[in-house]
């Protein structure tokens, strides 16, 4: 499951598509919005989105997880549109049959979908509007 999505992440639909008999853990990792970024005022945030690509991109980074973590799972989606404070723009599962590699990889993959997906954010605050750099991203 790697999708570029409008609609709010459905969370337990990534959670099925990582399910399965030999997984002795999952770990969930949701990036929401923030009412602060580099000392601003966030009010919401528009994600925009090359959606064919955002989308290999983040099964390129799915397939990566399961052969570099032996008997990994994984499923990524992130939101595109504009997003009230507290929504979750990016929703990443990983089950594995053991805890520590669950993490690993869980960690790995957003840190790989914030450096490479491409997707873009510009956030909207009381001083205006600005379109975040990836690099900035944290």
């Amino acid at each position: 499951m790697f999708r570029v999505v409008e609609a709010p992440i459905a969370v337990s639909e990534l959670l099925a598509a990582v399910s399965r008999p030999g997984a002795g853990a999952v770990a969930l990792f949701l990036g929401t919005v923030r009412d602060e970024s580099a000392g601003r005022r966030v009010e919401r945030i528009l994600y925009e989105a090359h959606a064919p690509m955002a989308r290999a991109v983040l099964e390129r980074i799915g397939r990566e997880i399961e052969s570099r973590w032996p008997g990994a799972r994984a499923a990524i989606v992130h939101r595109v549109g504009t997003l009230a404070l507290g929504e979750a723009s990016v929703a990443v599962a990983v089950s594995s049959p053991h805890r520590a590699e669950a993490f690993e990889a869980c960690r790995h993959a957003i840190e790989r979908v914030k450096a490479d997906a491409p997707i873009w954010k510009k956030e909207y605050g009381p001083d205006g509007e600005e379109w975040v750099e990836p690099t900035a991203r944290t």
